[in-house]
Protein backbone atom coordinates (compact mmCIF):
# COMPACT_ATOMS: atom_id res chain seq x y z
CA UNK A 1 0.00 0.00 0.00
CA UNK A 2 1.43 3.42 -1.13
CA UNK A 3 2.48 5.75 2.13
CA UNK A 4 0.16 8.54 2.13
CA UNK A 5 2.67 11.59 3.78
CA UNK A 6 1.27 14.85 5.58
CA UNK A 7 2.71 17.05 3.28
CA UNK A 8 4.99 16.53 0.46
CA UNK A 9 6.50 19.20 -1.57
CA UNK A 10 4.80 19.52 -4.69
CA UNK A 11 6.68 19.41 -7.50
CA UNK A 12 5.64 19.14 -11.23
CA UNK A 13 7.35 20.39 -14.88
CA UNK A 14 6.98 23.80 -13.82
CA UNK A 15 9.40 23.70 -11.67
CA UNK A 16 11.71 21.88 -13.68
CA UNK A 17 11.97 24.48 -15.62
CA UNK A 18 12.49 27.15 -13.41
CA UNK A 19 15.66 25.53 -11.65
CA UNK A 20 16.84 24.62 -15.39
CA UNK A 21 16.68 27.89 -16.24
CA UNK A 22 18.44 29.35 -12.68
CA UNK A 23 21.56 26.65 -13.57
CA UNK A 24 21.91 27.19 -17.02
CA UNK A 25 22.17 31.33 -16.30
CA UNK A 26 25.41 30.57 -14.37
CA UNK A 27 23.76 32.12 -11.30
CA UNK A 28 24.32 28.96 -8.55
CA UNK A 29 25.64 30.79 -5.39
CA UNK A 30 23.48 32.91 -3.27
CA UNK A 31 21.63 35.63 -5.06
CA UNK A 32 21.34 36.90 -8.56
CA UNK A 33 18.74 37.97 -10.65
CA UNK A 34 15.68 35.32 -9.53
CA UNK A 35 16.50 36.08 -5.99
CA UNK A 36 15.33 39.72 -6.36
CA UNK A 37 12.51 38.77 -8.72
CA UNK A 38 11.34 36.44 -6.12
CA UNK A 39 11.49 38.97 -3.46
CA UNK A 40 9.55 40.98 -5.71
CA UNK A 41 6.76 38.62 -6.49
CA UNK A 42 6.55 38.07 -2.53
CA UNK A 43 6.26 41.33 -1.50
CA UNK A 44 3.67 42.19 -4.30
CA UNK A 45 1.21 39.77 -2.89
CA UNK A 46 2.14 39.92 0.84
CA UNK A 47 1.34 43.43 0.40
CA UNK A 48 4.84 45.00 2.38
CA UNK A 49 7.11 47.41 0.90
CA UNK A 50 10.45 45.28 1.23
CA UNK A 51 11.34 41.65 1.41
CA UNK A 52 14.99 39.80 1.57
CA UNK A 53 15.15 36.01 0.70
CA UNK A 54 17.15 34.16 3.21
CA UNK A 55 18.07 30.27 4.13
CA UNK A 56 15.70 29.63 6.55
CA UNK A 57 12.67 31.65 8.68
CA UNK A 58 14.73 31.03 11.46
CA UNK A 59 16.92 33.26 10.24
CA UNK A 60 14.42 35.50 9.68
CA UNK A 61 12.95 35.77 12.83
CA UNK A 62 16.71 35.75 14.32
CA UNK A 63 17.37 39.21 12.05
CA UNK A 64 13.90 40.68 12.97
CA UNK A 65 14.89 40.29 16.68
CA UNK A 66 18.51 41.53 16.47
CA UNK A 67 16.33 44.88 15.23
CA UNK A 68 14.11 45.45 17.77
CA UNK A 69 16.61 45.00 20.83
CA UNK A 70 16.11 41.69 21.59
CA UNK A 71 19.07 40.85 24.03
CA UNK A 72 20.40 39.97 27.24
CA UNK A 73 18.54 41.72 29.88
CA UNK A 74 15.29 41.98 27.60
CA UNK A 75 12.40 39.48 26.82
CA UNK A 76 10.05 38.70 24.19
CA UNK A 77 6.61 37.15 24.70
CA UNK A 78 5.08 34.59 22.21
CA UNK A 79 3.12 31.13 22.02
CA UNK A 80 3.76 28.42 23.80
CA UNK A 81 2.44 26.19 20.85
CA UNK A 82 4.68 26.89 18.36
CA UNK A 83 7.26 25.05 16.47
CA UNK A 84 10.87 25.55 18.21
CA UNK A 85 12.18 27.92 15.69
CA UNK A 86 10.44 30.58 17.25
CA UNK A 87 11.29 30.07 20.45
CA UNK A 88 14.90 28.95 19.23
CA UNK A 89 15.26 32.58 17.86
CA UNK A 90 14.83 34.57 20.72
CA UNK A 91 17.66 31.84 22.49
CA UNK A 92 20.11 33.21 19.32
CA UNK A 93 19.89 36.51 20.46
CA UNK A 94 20.39 36.22 24.32
CA UNK A 95 17.08 37.25 24.80
CA UNK A 96 14.46 35.19 27.66
CA UNK A 97 11.17 33.98 25.69
CA UNK A 98 8.18 33.94 28.04
CA UNK A 99 5.19 31.75 26.67
CA UNK A 100 1.44 32.36 26.55
CA UNK A 101 -1.52 29.97 26.59
CA UNK A 102 -4.12 29.49 23.33
CA UNK A 103 -6.79 30.18 22.80
CA UNK A 104 -9.36 26.56 22.23
CA UNK A 105 -10.99 27.43 19.10
CA UNK A 106 -7.80 28.06 16.44
CA UNK A 107 -5.02 27.12 19.20
CA UNK A 108 -3.51 30.65 18.18
CA UNK A 109 -2.40 32.83 20.99
CA UNK A 110 -4.67 34.38 23.29
CA UNK A 111 -4.94 37.41 22.80
CA UNK A 112 -6.40 38.90 25.92
CA UNK A 113 -4.03 36.73 28.29
CA UNK A 114 -0.87 38.30 26.40
CA UNK A 115 -1.93 41.35 26.87
CA UNK A 116 -2.29 41.05 30.40
CA UNK A 117 1.27 39.33 30.24
CA UNK A 118 2.24 42.15 29.49
CA UNK A 119 1.20 44.19 31.65
CA UNK A 120 2.11 41.86 34.21
CA UNK A 121 5.89 41.96 33.04
CA UNK A 122 5.93 45.95 32.84
CA UNK A 123 4.51 46.32 35.68
CA UNK A 124 7.46 44.15 37.54
CA UNK A 125 10.25 46.27 35.50
CA UNK A 126 10.81 43.57 32.49
CA UNK A 127 12.25 44.93 29.17
CA UNK A 128 9.90 43.32 26.61
CA UNK A 129 12.03 43.82 23.20
CA UNK A 130 9.21 42.52 21.32
CA UNK A 131 5.96 40.64 21.02
CA UNK A 132 6.21 37.42 18.68
CA UNK A 133 2.74 36.37 17.20
CA UNK A 134 2.77 32.78 15.34
CA UNK A 135 -0.22 31.90 12.18
CA UNK A 136 -0.51 28.36 13.46
CA UNK A 137 -1.23 26.08 10.85
CA UNK A 138 -2.12 28.64 8.23
CA UNK A 139 -4.48 30.83 9.88
CA UNK A 140 -3.83 34.29 11.02
CA UNK A 141 -4.12 35.51 14.95
CA UNK A 142 -6.71 38.14 15.93
CA UNK A 143 -5.18 41.14 14.70
CA UNK A 144 -8.00 43.05 14.90
CA UNK A 145 -7.25 43.09 18.56
CA UNK A 146 -3.81 41.96 19.15
CA UNK A 147 -2.31 44.99 16.99
CA UNK A 148 -4.25 48.62 18.78
CA UNK A 149 -2.83 47.06 22.25
CA UNK A 150 0.65 47.03 21.39
CA UNK A 151 0.48 50.09 19.81
CA UNK A 152 -0.96 51.48 22.87
CA UNK A 153 2.18 50.21 24.49
CA UNK A 154 4.76 50.93 22.14
CA UNK A 155 6.25 47.34 21.39
CA UNK A 156 6.67 45.95 18.79
CA UNK A 157 5.09 42.96 16.50
CA UNK A 158 7.27 40.40 15.03
CA UNK A 159 4.37 37.66 13.00
CA UNK A 160 5.66 34.72 12.44
CA UNK A 161 4.21 33.60 9.63
CA UNK A 162 6.21 30.66 8.62
CA UNK A 163 2.47 28.70 7.87
CA UNK A 164 0.34 31.48 6.54
CA UNK A 165 1.57 32.53 3.41
CA UNK A 166 -1.84 32.44 1.07
CA UNK A 167 -3.88 33.26 4.38
CA UNK A 168 -5.65 36.62 5.68
CA UNK A 169 -7.75 38.63 7.55
CA UNK A 170 -10.06 41.16 6.99
CA UNK A 171 -8.67 41.30 3.56
CA UNK A 172 -5.01 41.91 5.12
CA UNK A 173 -2.62 39.29 4.05
CA UNK A 174 -0.70 37.03 6.04
CA UNK A 175 2.91 38.49 6.33
CA UNK A 176 1.66 42.49 6.63
CA UNK A 177 0.46 42.46 9.84
CA UNK A 178 4.07 42.75 11.73
CA UNK A 179 6.27 45.71 12.01
CA UNK A 180 8.45 42.82 10.97
CA UNK A 181 6.97 39.45 9.18
CA UNK A 182 8.39 36.28 8.45
CA UNK A 183 7.76 33.49 6.47
CA UNK A 184 9.22 29.98 5.80
CA UNK A 185 9.52 28.00 2.57
CA UNK A 186 10.77 24.59 4.42
CA UNK A 187 10.21 21.52 2.47
CA UNK A 188 6.29 20.77 4.42
CA UNK A 189 5.12 24.39 3.87
CA UNK A 190 2.06 25.40 1.45
CA UNK A 191 4.62 26.17 -1.20
CA UNK A 192 8.80 25.79 -0.52
CA UNK A 193 12.08 26.36 -1.90
CA UNK A 194 13.40 23.17 -0.31
CA UNK A 195 15.06 25.37 2.59
CA UNK A 196 14.74 28.55 2.68
CA UNK A 197 12.41 31.78 4.79
CA UNK A 198 11.65 35.33 3.92
CA UNK A 199 11.75 38.78 5.84
CA UNK A 200 8.78 41.14 5.12
CA UNK A 201 8.23 44.77 6.41
CA UNK A 202 7.85 48.45 5.35
CA UNK A 203 10.06 49.49 7.24
CA UNK A 204 13.64 50.52 4.67
CA UNK A 205 15.71 50.80 7.87
CA UNK A 206 15.24 47.69 9.52
CA UNK A 207 15.24 45.65 5.90
CA UNK A 208 18.73 47.49 5.05
CA UNK A 209 19.87 46.65 8.11
CA UNK A 210 18.96 42.81 8.00
CA UNK A 211 20.40 43.02 4.29
CA UNK A 212 23.80 44.05 5.34
CA UNK A 213 23.97 41.59 8.59
CA UNK A 214 22.69 38.56 6.50
CA UNK A 215 25.84 38.92 4.16
CA UNK A 216 28.46 38.60 6.99
CA UNK A 217 28.14 42.33 7.70
CA UNK A 218 30.50 43.02 4.77
CA UNK A 219 31.71 46.80 4.29
CA UNK A 220 31.61 48.27 1.39
CA UNK A 221 35.31 47.47 0.66
CA UNK A 222 36.80 46.71 -2.46
CA UNK A 223 38.54 43.86 -0.07
CA UNK A 224 36.61 41.76 2.58
CA UNK A 225 36.18 44.27 5.66
CA UNK A 226 34.33 43.34 8.58
CA UNK A 227 33.35 45.74 11.49
CA UNK A 228 30.53 43.30 12.87
CA UNK A 229 29.64 39.93 13.73
CA UNK A 230 27.11 38.94 10.50
CA UNK A 231 25.92 35.68 9.43
CA UNK A 232 25.61 33.49 5.85
CA UNK A 233 21.97 34.11 5.37
CA UNK A 234 21.32 34.47 2.28
CA UNK A 235 18.99 32.29 -0.20
CA UNK A 236 20.57 30.59 -3.43
CA UNK A 237 19.69 31.88 -6.64
CA UNK A 238 18.84 27.84 -7.34
CA UNK A 239 16.68 27.82 -4.25
CA UNK A 240 14.77 30.93 -5.36
CA UNK A 241 14.09 29.45 -8.87
CA UNK A 242 12.20 26.78 -7.21
CA UNK A 243 10.48 29.58 -5.14
CA UNK A 244 9.17 31.28 -8.35
CA UNK A 245 7.66 28.16 -10.17
CA UNK A 246 6.13 27.53 -6.82
CA UNK A 247 4.51 31.10 -6.47
CA UNK A 248 3.39 30.99 -9.90
CA UNK A 249 1.20 27.66 -8.77
CA UNK A 250 0.41 28.90 -5.11
CA UNK A 251 -3.56 30.10 -6.03
CA UNK A 252 -3.77 26.19 -7.31
CA UNK A 253 -2.06 24.58 -4.41
CA UNK A 254 -4.38 26.35 -2.00
CA UNK A 255 -7.30 25.71 -3.90
CA UNK A 256 -6.13 21.74 -3.27
CA UNK A 257 -5.58 22.00 0.11
CA UNK A 258 -9.19 24.00 1.37
CA UNK A 259 -10.82 21.23 -0.98
CA UNK A 260 -9.24 18.39 1.41
CA UNK A 261 -10.14 20.12 3.99
CA UNK A 262 -13.57 20.12 3.22
CA UNK A 263 -13.49 17.06 2.49
CA UNK A 264 -12.44 15.69 5.90
CA UNK A 265 -14.93 18.17 7.44
CA UNK A 266 -18.30 16.31 5.32
CA UNK A 267 -16.98 12.93 6.45
CA UNK A 268 -16.20 14.00 10.02
CA UNK A 269 -19.26 15.80 10.46
CA UNK A 270 -21.31 12.98 11.80
CA UNK A 271 -18.88 11.93 15.00
CA UNK A 272 -19.90 13.31 17.49
CA UNK A 273 -16.27 13.93 19.39
CA UNK A 274 -14.20 15.38 16.81
CA UNK A 275 -13.99 18.91 15.83
CA UNK A 276 -11.47 20.35 13.07
CA UNK A 277 -9.33 23.33 14.39
CA UNK A 278 -10.73 26.42 13.45
CA UNK A 279 -13.77 25.96 11.62
CA UNK A 280 -17.02 26.24 13.93
CA UNK A 281 -20.60 26.68 12.87
CA UNK A 282 -20.31 29.94 10.71
CA UNK A 283 -16.84 30.17 10.25
CA UNK A 284 -15.79 28.25 6.87
CA UNK A 285 -12.17 29.02 8.13
CA UNK A 286 -12.17 31.01 4.09
CA UNK A 287 -8.88 33.22 4.80
CA UNK A 288 -7.17 30.28 5.58
CA UNK A 289 -4.54 29.10 3.76
CA UNK A 290 -5.46 25.37 4.67
CA UNK A 291 -1.45 24.42 5.08
CA UNK A 292 -2.50 21.43 7.61
CA UNK A 293 -5.80 20.41 8.38
CA UNK A 294 -6.19 19.49 12.42
CA UNK A 295 -8.80 17.83 14.19
CA UNK A 296 -9.04 18.00 17.85
CA UNK A 297 -10.52 14.90 19.71
CA UNK A 298 -12.98 14.98 22.77
CA UNK A 299 -11.56 12.69 25.23
CA UNK A 300 -15.43 12.76 26.62
CA UNK A 301 -16.87 10.80 23.89
CA UNK A 302 -13.74 9.47 22.17
CA UNK A 303 -12.13 6.54 23.91
CA UNK A 304 -8.99 6.41 21.83
CA UNK A 305 -6.15 8.91 22.04
CA UNK A 306 -4.33 10.96 19.93
CA UNK A 307 -1.08 9.08 20.33
CA UNK A 308 -2.91 5.89 19.59
CA UNK A 309 -5.14 6.74 16.78
CA UNK A 310 -1.66 8.55 14.74
CA UNK A 311 -0.36 4.55 15.58
CA UNK A 312 -3.12 3.25 13.97
CA UNK A 313 -3.39 5.23 11.12
CA UNK A 314 0.63 4.72 10.31
CA UNK A 315 0.01 1.00 10.68
CA UNK A 316 -2.10 1.67 7.77
CA UNK A 317 0.17 3.95 6.20
CA UNK A 318 -1.30 7.09 7.11
CA UNK A 319 1.06 9.61 8.29
CA UNK A 320 -0.24 11.97 11.01
CA UNK A 321 0.88 13.94 13.48
CA UNK A 322 0.47 15.54 17.16
CA UNK A 323 -0.27 19.56 17.06
CA UNK A 324 3.11 21.26 18.07
CA UNK A 325 4.61 20.23 21.86
CA UNK A 326 4.07 22.90 23.74
CA UNK A 327 7.07 24.87 24.49
CA UNK A 328 6.72 24.85 28.40
CA UNK A 329 6.38 20.99 28.14
CA UNK A 330 9.72 21.19 25.83
CA UNK A 331 13.01 20.01 28.01
CA UNK A 332 14.47 23.01 26.66
CA UNK A 333 11.98 25.57 28.23
CA UNK A 334 10.89 23.69 31.42
CA UNK A 335 12.79 26.41 33.58
CA UNK A 336 10.96 29.33 31.25
CA UNK A 337 7.94 31.13 32.45
CA UNK A 338 4.60 30.58 31.36
CA UNK A 339 1.58 32.08 31.53
CA UNK A 340 -2.01 29.55 31.51
CA UNK A 341 -0.98 26.56 30.26
CA UNK A 342 -3.73 24.04 30.38
CA UNK A 343 -5.12 24.80 26.71
CA UNK A 344 -2.06 24.36 25.22
CA UNK A 345 -1.43 21.38 26.59
CA UNK A 346 -5.00 19.90 25.99
CA UNK A 347 -4.90 20.91 22.59
CA UNK A 348 -1.27 18.79 22.14
CA UNK A 349 -2.76 15.84 23.89
CA UNK A 350 -6.02 15.42 22.33
CA UNK A 351 -5.25 17.23 18.28
CA UNK A 352 -3.80 15.85 15.24
CA UNK A 353 -2.86 16.91 12.12
CA UNK A 354 -3.88 15.14 8.72
CA UNK A 355 -2.65 14.76 5.68
CA UNK A 356 -3.13 17.67 3.69
CA UNK A 357 -0.66 17.98 0.96
CA UNK A 358 -1.76 20.07 -2.28
CA UNK A 359 -0.34 16.50 -4.26
CA UNK A 360 -2.74 14.41 -2.48
CA UNK A 361 -5.34 13.07 -4.63
CA UNK A 362 -8.96 12.50 -3.67
CA UNK A 363 -8.86 8.54 -3.23
CA UNK A 364 -5.91 9.20 -0.77
CA UNK A 365 -7.91 11.65 0.76
CA UNK A 366 -11.21 9.66 0.84
CA UNK A 367 -8.94 6.84 2.01
CA UNK A 368 -7.67 9.06 5.45
CA UNK A 369 -11.08 9.79 6.20
CA UNK A 370 -12.66 6.46 5.86
CA UNK A 371 -9.84 5.25 7.25
CA UNK A 372 -10.14 8.04 10.69
CA UNK A 373 -13.90 7.13 10.63
CA UNK A 374 -13.18 3.76 11.11
CA UNK A 375 -11.56 3.68 14.23
CA UNK A 376 -13.63 7.07 15.98
CA UNK A 377 -16.91 6.59 14.49
CA UNK A 378 -19.65 5.53 15.84
CA UNK A 379 -19.16 1.81 16.05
Amino acid sequence: MTRIHLSRADITKVEENYVLEALRSGWVAPLGPMVDQFEHDIAERVGVRHALALSSGTAALHLALLHFGAGPGKVVVLPSMTFAASANAVLYTGAKPIFVDSQQSDANIDVALLIETIDDLQSTGQDVACVMAVDLFGRCVDYTALRPALQRRGIPLVEDAAEALGASQQGQSAGSFGSASVLSFNGNKIMTTSGGGMLLSDDADLMARARYLSTQARQPAPWYEHTEMGFNYRMSNVLAALGLAQHSRLDEMIKRRRAHRDHYAKALRPVEGVRLLGRSAGDDDADDNCWLTCIVLDPERISISATDLIRRLDMQDIEARHLWKPMHLQPLYRDGRMYGGDTSAALFANGITLPSGSELTEAEVSRVAHSVLAIVGPE
